[in-house]
Protein backbone atom coordinates (compact mmCIF):
# COMPACT_ATOMS: atom_id res chain seq x y z
CA UNK A 1 0.00 0.00 0.00
CA UNK A 2 2.83 2.41 0.80
CA UNK A 3 4.07 2.28 -2.78
CA UNK A 4 0.68 3.35 -4.11
CA UNK A 5 0.46 6.20 -1.60
CA UNK A 6 3.97 7.49 -2.25
CA UNK A 7 3.20 7.49 -5.97
CA UNK A 8 0.02 9.48 -5.29
CA UNK A 9 2.12 12.06 -3.44
CA UNK A 10 4.62 12.24 -6.30
CA UNK A 11 1.78 12.72 -8.80
CA UNK A 12 0.36 15.62 -6.79
CA UNK A 13 3.75 17.34 -6.90
CA UNK A 14 4.13 16.67 -10.63
CA UNK A 15 0.67 18.12 -11.33
CA UNK A 16 1.66 21.68 -10.45
CA UNK A 17 1.52 23.05 -14.01
CA UNK A 18 -1.59 24.93 -15.17
CA UNK A 19 -2.76 22.34 -17.70
CA UNK A 20 -2.72 19.57 -15.13
CA UNK A 21 -4.33 21.80 -12.52
CA UNK A 22 -7.22 22.59 -14.87
CA UNK A 23 -7.87 18.87 -15.28
CA UNK A 24 -7.71 18.37 -11.53
CA UNK A 25 -10.24 21.16 -10.99
CA UNK A 26 -12.60 19.55 -13.51
CA UNK A 27 -12.39 16.23 -11.69
CA UNK A 28 -12.82 17.81 -8.27
CA UNK A 29 -15.82 19.85 -9.43
CA UNK A 30 -17.56 16.69 -10.61
CA UNK A 31 -16.85 14.96 -7.31
CA UNK A 32 -18.25 17.93 -5.36
CA UNK A 33 -21.33 18.11 -7.58
CA UNK A 34 -22.02 14.39 -7.17
CA UNK A 35 -21.65 14.56 -3.37
CA UNK A 36 -23.95 17.60 -3.23
CA UNK A 37 -26.53 15.86 -5.41
CA UNK A 38 -26.58 12.79 -3.19
CA UNK A 39 -26.46 14.44 0.24
CA UNK A 40 -27.31 18.11 -0.11
CA UNK A 41 -25.23 21.28 -0.20
CA UNK A 42 -24.46 21.69 3.52
CA UNK A 43 -21.01 20.18 4.04
CA UNK A 44 -21.40 20.42 7.82
CA UNK A 45 -24.09 17.74 7.48
CA UNK A 46 -23.00 16.03 4.25
CA UNK A 47 -19.76 14.25 5.15
CA UNK A 48 -18.99 13.17 1.58
CA UNK A 49 -19.31 16.76 0.43
CA UNK A 50 -17.05 17.94 3.23
CA UNK A 51 -14.35 15.50 2.14
CA UNK A 52 -14.69 16.60 -1.49
CA UNK A 53 -14.51 20.29 -0.54
CA UNK A 54 -11.52 19.69 1.74
CA UNK A 55 -9.75 17.92 -1.12
CA UNK A 56 -10.54 20.82 -3.46
CA UNK A 57 -9.22 23.36 -0.97
CA UNK A 58 -6.03 21.33 -0.55
CA UNK A 59 -5.52 21.71 -4.32
CA UNK A 60 -6.13 25.49 -4.05
CA UNK A 61 -9.32 25.28 -6.08
CA UNK A 62 -10.94 28.76 -6.19
CA UNK A 63 -13.90 29.32 -3.87
CA UNK A 64 -16.13 30.32 -6.80
CA UNK A 65 -15.44 26.98 -8.53
CA UNK A 66 -16.33 25.08 -5.37
CA UNK A 67 -19.57 27.00 -4.84
CA UNK A 68 -20.55 26.61 -8.51
CA UNK A 69 -19.98 22.84 -8.30
CA UNK A 70 -22.17 22.63 -5.19
CA UNK A 71 -24.95 24.58 -6.92
CA UNK A 72 -24.71 22.24 -9.90
CA UNK A 73 -25.09 19.25 -7.62
CA UNK A 74 -28.07 20.64 -5.71
CA UNK A 75 -29.81 21.68 -8.92
CA UNK A 76 -29.55 25.44 -8.38
CA UNK A 77 -27.29 25.65 -11.43
CA UNK A 78 -28.96 23.88 -14.37
CA UNK A 79 -25.91 24.02 -16.64
CA UNK A 80 -24.30 20.77 -17.70
CA UNK A 81 -25.43 17.19 -18.09
CA UNK A 82 -26.33 14.94 -15.18
CA UNK A 83 -23.44 13.17 -13.47
CA UNK A 84 -23.30 9.53 -12.43
CA UNK A 85 -20.77 7.47 -10.53
CA UNK A 86 -19.72 4.15 -12.09
CA UNK A 87 -17.19 1.52 -11.00
CA UNK A 88 -15.66 -0.12 -14.07
CA UNK A 89 -13.63 -3.32 -13.92
CA UNK A 90 -10.70 -4.35 -16.06
CA UNK A 91 -7.29 -5.92 -16.43
CA UNK A 92 -4.01 -4.13 -17.03
CA UNK A 93 -1.08 -5.86 -18.76
CA UNK A 94 0.28 -9.00 -17.04
CA UNK A 95 -3.10 -9.76 -15.44
CA UNK A 96 -3.21 -6.97 -12.85
CA UNK A 97 -6.84 -6.45 -11.76
CA UNK A 98 -8.25 -2.91 -11.85
CA UNK A 99 -11.28 -1.17 -10.39
CA UNK A 100 -11.80 2.25 -11.97
CA UNK A 101 -13.95 4.77 -10.08
CA UNK A 102 -15.58 7.20 -12.52
CA UNK A 103 -17.79 10.28 -12.28
CA UNK A 104 -19.09 10.96 -15.78
CA UNK A 105 -21.70 12.94 -17.67
CA UNK A 106 -21.35 10.59 -20.66
CA UNK A 107 -20.71 6.93 -19.86
CA UNK A 108 -20.39 5.95 -23.54
CA UNK A 109 -17.49 8.37 -23.99
CA UNK A 110 -15.86 7.26 -20.75
CA UNK A 111 -16.00 3.54 -21.43
CA UNK A 112 -14.69 4.05 -24.96
CA UNK A 113 -11.69 5.98 -23.62
CA UNK A 114 -11.01 3.34 -20.97
CA UNK A 115 -11.25 0.51 -23.49
CA UNK A 116 -8.80 2.32 -25.79
CA UNK A 117 -6.20 2.88 -23.05
CA UNK A 118 -6.40 -0.69 -21.81
CA UNK A 119 -6.48 -2.45 -25.18
CA UNK A 120 -3.50 -0.56 -26.62
CA UNK A 121 -1.39 -1.69 -23.65
CA UNK A 122 -2.48 -5.33 -23.78
CA UNK A 123 -5.18 -5.05 -21.12
CA UNK A 124 -8.95 -5.27 -21.38
CA UNK A 125 -12.26 -4.25 -19.85
CA UNK A 126 -13.93 -6.91 -17.68
CA UNK A 127 -17.51 -7.91 -16.94
CA UNK A 128 -19.13 -6.58 -13.76
CA UNK A 129 -18.21 -8.77 -10.80
CA UNK A 130 -15.27 -10.53 -12.41
CA UNK A 131 -12.74 -8.27 -10.64
CA UNK A 132 -14.62 -6.63 -7.77
CA UNK A 133 -14.86 -9.85 -5.72
CA UNK A 134 -11.12 -9.56 -5.10
CA UNK A 135 -11.52 -6.23 -3.28
CA UNK A 136 -13.18 -4.91 -0.15
CA UNK A 137 -14.25 -1.34 0.62
CA UNK A 138 -12.34 0.32 3.46
CA UNK A 139 -11.67 3.72 5.00
CA UNK A 140 -8.17 4.93 4.18
CA UNK A 141 -6.09 7.82 5.55
CA UNK A 142 -2.57 8.87 4.60
CA UNK A 143 -0.56 11.46 6.54
CA UNK A 144 2.88 12.64 5.49
CA UNK A 145 5.49 14.82 7.21
CA UNK A 146 8.85 14.60 8.94
CA UNK A 147 7.49 15.86 12.27
CA UNK A 148 4.35 13.72 12.59
CA UNK A 149 3.35 12.77 16.12
CA UNK A 150 3.01 9.12 15.23
CA UNK A 151 2.19 7.99 18.78
CA UNK A 152 -0.84 10.30 18.96
CA UNK A 153 -1.97 9.37 15.44
CA UNK A 154 -1.70 5.69 16.38
CA UNK A 155 -3.79 6.21 19.53
CA UNK A 156 -6.44 8.21 17.68
CA UNK A 157 -6.68 5.60 14.93
CA UNK A 158 -6.89 2.60 17.28
CA UNK A 159 -9.45 4.29 19.52
CA UNK A 160 -11.46 5.09 16.39
CA UNK A 161 -11.58 1.42 15.39
CA UNK A 162 -8.81 1.14 12.81
CA UNK A 163 -7.87 -2.32 11.55
CA UNK A 164 -4.28 -1.39 10.75
CA UNK A 165 -1.88 1.54 11.28
CA UNK A 166 1.29 1.47 9.16
CA UNK A 167 4.02 3.83 10.36
CA UNK A 168 6.77 4.68 7.87
CA UNK A 169 9.82 6.92 8.09
CA UNK A 170 7.84 10.07 7.32
CA UNK A 171 4.27 8.91 6.79
CA UNK A 172 1.40 7.04 8.42
CA UNK A 173 -1.32 4.98 6.75
CA UNK A 174 -4.57 4.10 8.52
CA UNK A 175 -6.93 1.40 7.27
CA UNK A 176 -10.31 0.92 8.93
CA UNK A 177 -13.80 -0.48 8.34
CA UNK A 178 -15.78 1.85 6.11
CA UNK A 179 -18.30 2.54 8.87
CA UNK A 180 -15.50 4.06 11.00
CA UNK A 181 -14.60 6.63 8.34
CA UNK A 182 -16.34 9.63 9.85
CA UNK A 183 -15.36 8.73 13.41
CA UNK A 184 -11.64 8.54 12.61
CA UNK A 185 -11.76 11.56 10.28
CA UNK A 186 -13.38 13.71 12.98
CA UNK A 187 -10.99 12.40 15.64
CA UNK A 188 -7.93 13.23 13.51
CA UNK A 189 -9.32 16.70 12.81
CA UNK A 190 -9.99 17.32 16.51
CA UNK A 191 -6.45 16.18 17.35
CA UNK A 192 -5.05 18.72 14.90
CA UNK A 193 -4.15 16.39 12.03
CA UNK A 194 -5.08 17.00 8.40
CA UNK A 195 -4.61 13.85 6.30
CA UNK A 196 -3.06 14.21 2.84
CA UNK A 197 -5.57 11.57 1.73
CA UNK A 198 -8.89 10.63 3.34
CA UNK A 199 -11.10 8.47 1.17
CA UNK A 200 -12.95 5.24 0.71
CA UNK A 201 -10.68 2.76 -1.07
CA UNK A 202 -11.11 -0.64 -2.61
CA UNK A 203 -8.35 -2.77 -1.10
CA UNK A 204 -7.30 -6.09 -2.66
CA UNK A 205 -7.65 -9.25 -0.59
CA UNK A 206 -4.43 -10.56 -2.15
CA UNK A 207 -1.76 -8.59 -4.03
CA UNK A 208 0.23 -9.88 -6.98
CA UNK A 209 3.94 -9.26 -7.52
CA UNK A 210 5.50 -8.65 -10.91
CA UNK A 211 9.02 -7.95 -12.08
CA UNK A 212 10.03 -4.29 -11.84
CA UNK A 213 9.71 -3.60 -15.57
CA UNK A 214 6.31 -5.28 -15.70
CA UNK A 215 5.14 -3.33 -12.63
CA UNK A 216 6.38 -0.13 -14.22
CA UNK A 217 4.37 -0.86 -17.37
CA UNK A 218 1.21 -1.47 -15.34
CA UNK A 219 1.73 1.72 -13.32
CA UNK A 220 2.13 3.69 -16.54
CA UNK A 221 -1.26 2.39 -17.69
CA UNK A 222 -2.80 3.25 -14.33
CA UNK A 223 -1.27 6.72 -14.54
CA UNK A 224 -2.77 7.27 -17.99
CA UNK A 225 -6.19 6.19 -16.73
CA UNK A 226 -5.90 8.40 -13.64
CA UNK A 227 -5.20 11.38 -15.89
CA UNK A 228 -8.59 11.03 -17.59
CA UNK A 229 -10.99 13.81 -16.58
CA UNK A 230 -13.77 11.37 -15.66
CA UNK A 231 -11.66 9.12 -13.45
CA UNK A 232 -11.77 9.69 -9.70
CA UNK A 233 -9.49 6.83 -8.70
CA UNK A 234 -7.94 3.53 -9.81
CA UNK A 235 -7.49 0.57 -7.48
CA UNK A 236 -5.37 -2.46 -8.31
CA UNK A 237 -4.13 -5.68 -6.74
CA UNK A 238 -0.55 -4.88 -7.77
CA UNK A 239 2.19 -4.73 -5.15
CA UNK A 240 4.20 -1.57 -5.89
CA UNK A 241 7.74 -1.74 -4.53
CA UNK A 242 9.93 1.16 -3.41
CA UNK A 243 12.19 0.40 -6.38
CA UNK A 244 9.36 0.99 -8.85
CA UNK A 245 8.25 4.18 -7.06
CA UNK A 246 11.82 5.51 -7.42
CA UNK A 247 11.77 4.63 -11.12
CA UNK A 248 8.47 6.45 -11.60
CA UNK A 249 9.65 9.49 -9.70
CA UNK A 250 12.75 9.97 -11.85
CA UNK A 251 11.03 9.21 -15.16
Amino acid sequence: MSGHSKWSTIKRKKAANDAKRGAIFTRLAREIALAAREGGGDFEVNFSLRLAVDKAKAENMPKDNIERAIRRGTGEDKDGAALEQIMYEGYAPHGAALLIDVVSDNRNRTVAELRHVLSKSGGSMADAGSVSWQFKRAAYFFLEGNDLDTDTIFEVAVEGGADDVIIGDSDVEIIAPIDRFKIISDALRQAGFSPDEAQARMLPSVEIELESEQTLKVMRVIEEIEDMDDVRGVFSNLNVTEEVVAMLETA
